[in-house]
């Protein structure tokens, strides 16, 4: 891995092209990582894969230029996944957020649920922990973060043809009433497996998991899979982690990086 600092920027990025730090960055650059004017630095923007650039220019300290010298990656192809979450209270969301950016998501949908204790949610602040989280892992994009939703209308918002892999915590009981053979939510690898292609997203519902009008309704939605993680009740962060963790190594870009396919982040 590089040891050369990496930086999201905005602009489009060529050869020769410069790079107008704003104030966080150059703080970054030039007062923690102390840059001077030659050193290297890597540049992406979600479009254009990844840049060496050098330091062109500092001005004063708190801006400085970057002129962009050679192409380091190409964009590549972008795993279609997106994950629909409940909001949950603030560090928890924050953790959500991370970890699916560092797992590989393009788009992060929040809705709201008849259980959802926060309602609350600041896009621009979840938009630049994605930011943050795409720096650090080497990702070429950052995930899209949309305006917060109520749970049906994510659902609709969806195109047709992607598969929703609900995470029920509670609907593989026979004891309640949406359960039973016909409707058990079944083991999420054994689904995944049986799909393996496709676009796709994961529910996950809020901490105290989705209501039985919820559930109910979810099973009667075209292109919606109840899956299990488990004979353990999950968090609903660990929950998230654990779907998105799966769904990469069986149908992502963890499986598409092992058999040499070239999916790229």
């Amino acid at each position: 891995m590089s040891t050369r600092p990496r930086l999201f920027v905005p602009t489009d990025l060529m050869a020769g092209s410069p790079v107008a730090l704003d104030e966080s960055q150059s703080k970054y650059l030039f007062k923690v990582m102390r840059l001077n004017v030659g050193q290297e630095v890597r540049v992406f923007n979600g479009r254009d894969g990844e840049w060496l650039a050098r330091v062109h220019e500092i001005l004063g300290k708190s801006a400085g230029i970057l002129k962009v010298e050679t192409q380091l990656r190409e964009q590549g192809i972008l795993t279609d996944l997106h994950l629909l979450f409940a909001p949950l209270k603030k560090t928890r969301t924050d953790f959500v957020v991370e970890k699916a950016t560092e797992l590989g998501v393009e788009v992060l949908q929040p809705v709201m649920t008849e259980y959802t204790q926060s309602d609350r949610v600041r896009v621009d602040r979840l938009e630049k922990l994605t930011m943050e989280a795409a720096e650090q892992t080497e990702r070429l994009n950052m995930p899209r973060v949309l305006q917060p939703l109520h749970l049906i209308k994510a659902i609709e918002a969806l195109p047709s043809d992607r598969r929703v892999y609900f995470c029920d915590e509670r609907g593989d009981s026979e004891e309640e009433d949406w359960g039973g053979d016909d409707n058990r939510a079944r083991p999420m690898a054994d689904v995944l497996n049986e799909h393996k292609k496709g676009t796709a997203a994961v529910l996950v519902g809020p901490e105290g998991g989705f209501s039985p009008q919820e559930r109910k309704m979810l099973r009667k939605m075209e292109g919606i899979y109840p899956v299990s993680l488990g004979p353990r009740i999950l968090r609903a962060e660990t929950a998230a982690v654990a779907a998105l963790t799966l769904f990469q190594a069986l149908c992502g870009d963890w499986r598409a990086a092992a058999d040499g396919s070239g999916v790229d982040e």
